[in-house]
């Protein structure tokens, strides 16, 4: 690929499966030899990893790392960011604005509007869940699929992580008016292996964002409902809006002594800690810890929503549905009554999802659709080659 296509990734928030996955297709892209750039919120995150996440993009990307106020909420403000990202945009010249996120999403095609006519700038959506999770009956749900529905026109492409994503777009936003694809995320070849676990283990592990989305609350009330026949210990790892709540619900329900709050940690680091994942999501678009805790060859417990059962294809593993508690302890029993099941289908998960979900297939297959479905920067690329596109 010539170094001179220009790709320019927006997100608000440099945190969860969002940033990942915009961290490792930036990285992609730049090995393949793009020029990429990464925008996206100068108030959001903080830390060791996000700053080492941050400096790999800066070292890796020519296009640098831009960070911009950016509010989670809609509000004034907005209007100034995505005018901001335009202006860098143009000066970067960038053949695909690529947004990611309902917000991220947002200012790439706002910002874009210009853009493609001037600059023939190809403007690509990926939600990333997002705004599909809103429920059509809400008001807030309703001003958020009103506004996709205005920004349909400004897109160019649309990319989603799951075809029940895909679906989900269609039935609360409608029919897309631009070419759409279905790209998975990925992992690394490195991220799969057997966790080994600590001597002092817990039984289960949650890993991710603190609020009521996530099912962190059917987590708990599982956990207590058999507290008095199976006594198991959980960690709940991550932090988010509805933590304090979290917190006093335990208290609560009696869990004090059997429930730790351990704040945010990479989650290889969790998975050492206890010897099987829960996922007890209300919903999901494709989950990064599914995949994480299927190729460090974790036990799993997970909810039938989202991507997830697009993610464990045809091996038997029962997902349970979402917010149902005697479901989610009801595997909580069976999993400390005999865990030999989960362990065999954890291995069976960990060789499909190295099958099936790659970082470098991911990669190649969004290069591709930048190209052949879209066109974008196609003058650039006299030396395209057929390894790249294939």
């Amino acid at each position: 690929m010539s170094s001179n296509f220009r790709i320019l990734h927006c997100l608000r928030a440099p945190v969860g499966g969002l940033f990942r996955h915009v961290h490792d297709l930036a990285l992609g892209q730049a090995e393949m030899g793009a020029e990429v750039g990464i925008v996206c919120d100068s108030r959001t995150g903080g830390g060791s990893d996000l700053d080492v996440a941050l400096s790999r993009l800066k070292d890796n990307c020519a296009l640098g790392v831009t960070r911009i106020p950016m509010a989670r909420t809609p509000g004034f403000n907005d209007w100034r960011v995505y005018r901001k990202i335009a202006k860098l945009a143009r000066k970067l010249d960038v053949d695909v604005l690529h947004g990611h996120g309902a917000k991220g999403g947002a200012y790439a095609r706002l910002a874009g509007r210009g853009l493609r006519k001037k600059k023939g700038t190809k403007v690509v959506y990926t939600p990333h869940g997002g705004v599909l999770h809103y429920s059509p009956s809400a008001l807030s749900g309703r001003l958020y699929l009103a506004l996709e529905r205005k920004l349909g026109p400004m897109t160019d492409g649309l990319i989603f992580e799951s075809v029940y994503t895909g679906n989900r777009y269609v039935e609360l936003v409608g029919p897309p008016v631009c070419p759409v694809r279905v790209i998975v995320n990925g992992l690394h070849r490195h991220e799969f292996y057997e966790s080994l676990l600590a001597d002092d283990a817990a039984d289960f592990v949650f890993v991710g964002e603190l609020r009521k989305l996530k099912g962190v609350d059917v987590f708990l009330e599982a956990l207590a409902a058999h507290q008095t026949i199976f006594p198991g210990r959980a960690i709940i790892v991550g932090s988010g809006p509805d933590e304090k709540h979290f917190k006093r619900m335990a208290r609560k329900l009696g869990l004090t002594s059997r429930v730790m709050f351990s704040g945010p940690q990479p989650a290889s680091t969790a998975f050492v800690r206890a010897r099987c994942v829960v996922v007890p999501s209300r919903a999901e678009s494709l989950p990064y810890i599914v995949l994480e805790a299927a190729a460090a060859q974790m036990p799993m417990i997970a909810s039938n929503v989202g991507g997830i059962p697009e993610i464990v294809g045809d091996v038997p593993m029962p997902l349970i549905p979402p917010g149902d508690v005697d479901a989610l302890a009801g595997q909580l029993r069976a999993f400390l009554a005999d865990p030999n099941p989960f362990l065999r289908r954890a291995e069976e998960l960990q060789r499909h999802v190295a099958q099936q979900f790659t970082v470098e297939a991911m990669t190649r297959d969004t290069v591709d659709f930048y190209i052949s479905e879209l066109g974008a920067g196609i003058h650039k690329l006299p030396e395209l080659s057929a390894e790249t596109t294939s």
